[in-house]
């Protein structure tokens, strides 16, 4: 076997294994972006543990077969670019629709969310959710919610109380 085709075989099972790791994965087309709007997307992405990679097409299909995703291969044409997050599901999709709205060069063309094949709109409703710190603290509010009825209740109860005894 030829050297190309060995080196093909190595990204196409390194990208197989990005694909099976990640708990999100965007992908976007990110024609007429300049090299700094580009450096700034890849900066935030990587403060965020976010990998952000350029592969070819074929590549990456051949990748998305193995690894049971065939279904993006459908929006794998033309130049893309895929953020691969293993940590943190919301991380691309937030980072990368605000920048988005912000150099509207940039297109979400799909995702794949824990394993399943998203559509450019469940992408957006990703990005659109609260942060994990967010949602922790509505937790927190709508649990300390009753406490605070009761203990505002209690002292209602004892100064009325009190009034009645004066």
């Amino acid at each position: 076997m030829s050297k190309a085709i060995e080196n093909k075989q190595v990204q196409v099972q390194e990208i197989t294994e990005k694909f099976q790791a990640a708990s999100s994965v965007v992908v976007v087309d990110y024609r007429g972006l300049n090299v700094a709007q580009v450096t700034e997307l890849r900066k935030q992405l990587r403060e965020a543990g976010v990998e952000f990679k350029v592969y070819k097409n074929t590549l990456t299909r051949r990748a998305a077969e193995a690894a049971g995703l065939e279904g993006i291969n459908e929006v794998l044409v033309g130049p893309n670019a895929i953020a691969f997050s293993n940590e943190d599901v919301v991380a691309p999709a937030k980072i990368i629709n605000e920048f988005a709205k912000k150099n509207e060069a940039l297109e979400i063309k799909a995702g794949i969310i824990e394993g399943t094949i998203s559509s450019v709109e469940d992408v957006k409703a990703l990005a659109e959710l609260p942060s994990r710190e967010g949602l922790l603290s509505m937790l927190l509010s709508v649990l300390q919610a009753p406490v605070r009825n009761f203990a505002l209740a209690t002292k209602a109860v004892a100064e009325q109380k009190e009034e009645q005894g004066a």
